[in-house]
Parts: C-alpha cells; structure tokens; sequence
C-alpha cells in the first residue's frame, strides 16, 4: 500500500477510534476519500454503512456504548446523551427504554424512531465528554429523570447506587433540583427520604 494510502487510513482511524469507530461520510471525503472510494470501501468490507453519509471501520471491536457515538454523529454533535440512556452510561439505576435518549437544542428537526429527543439548552457544567459522545451529568440525569415523575422507588434506587457510587451527594442533588425544575426537586426530596427510611 503506498505511503500516502497508509496515512489516509491511519488518519480515518484515528478520527473513528474517537467516535467509537463510526465518521461521517463528509468527514471521510475531508481526509481525502472520494465519494468514489467510499463506495469500494463498503462494498470490498472494509466500512459498514450504518445509515445514510454514516459509517463504522469493519474491524473496529466494539465498545459498550460506541452505539452513542453513532447517535451523536447522526445528531451532527448537537445531542447529549441523557435520561434513561445516561443513567446506563454512569452504570445506575434500572431504568429501561428501548430508544436512545438525546437532549437536543430548541429547534433540532431531525427525527428518528430508534431516538427519543428531549429538548433543552444544557449548561457546561450539566454535561461530560466520553469517547465520541457527551453524557448529561449525573446529577442533572437523575434530575432529568426525576422530572418525568418515574417509579419512586426506582428514583430511590437510583439515587442511592449514585450516591453509594460516589457520584452524586444528597445535598447537590437537592439544591441543583430546587434550581432547574421544583417539580424532579419534589420527587427527589420524596426519593431521598424514601432511600434513608431503614
């Protein structure tokens, strides 16, 4: 393979080992495969064409939640993953959906049925990085939960392994709640007084 092959490959891998092996097709034409190439590469094997101008490398092994990093190219970095799909991310709670959960910007138009959106402007402080996608923090996912007025005892669970797990602290979670929605605040309260009861 010659020199500057090499260099294009090893480049759309280091850019795909960041996105949990998946890039775009607009990325791929920016390092320099043409719409040309992209065709050969998944039709030789070497891409997986996951959805249209999305891509994976066939040899990529495949992560726990590399799918998020799919769901984030898709939402072109507008999304953040949160809610139900957040919490499995910070390894909490039994919460379960059969849709990725994405908070998105006011105005977001995009749709997909494998998505549930949730709409909001998050602050920095409310969300991290992780390879290839952001994840509410979670604080603001219990939060976020909190706010759809789940299973009290599911939300006491949840708060209690959060807590156990050193990620969140009762007082944290108390004052950032009474801040952004007095309704989760409320549940929360009735959560924590719930998880304390022996």
């Amino acid at each position: 393979m010659p020199a500057d092959r090499r260099d294009l490959r090893r480049r759309l891998f280091d850019l795909a080992a960041g996105q949990g092996g998946h890039f775009t097709a607009a990325q791929a034409k920016s390092l320099g495969y043409s719409h040309q190439a992209q065709a050969y590469h998944v039709e030789a094997g070497n891409w997986w064409r996951v959805d249209r101008g999305l891509f994976r490398l066939a040899e990529w092994a495949a992560g726990a939640h590399d799918e998020l990093a799919r769901w984030t190219l898709w939402s072109r970095g507008r999304g953040v993953v949160s809610h139900e799909s957040a919490l499995s991310v910070h390894g909490v709670g039994e919460f379960e959906s059969q849709h990725v959960h994405l908070t998105v910007p006011p105005g977001f138009t995009m749709r997909n049925n494998a998505v549930e959106l949730h709409y909001a402007e998050l602050p920095a402080d409310d969300v991290s990085e992780r390879s290839g996608y952001r994840v509410t923090t979670p604080v603001r996912t219990i939060i976020d939960i909190a706010a759809n007025a789940h299973d009290e005892d599911q939300l006491a669970r949840a708060i209690d392994e959060a807590r156990r797990g050193g990620l969140v602290t009762n007082r944290r979670l108390r004052s950032r709640a009474e801040t952004l929605d007095p309704r989760a605040a409320l549940y929360i309260e009735r959560a924590i007084q719930q998880a304390e009861t022996p």
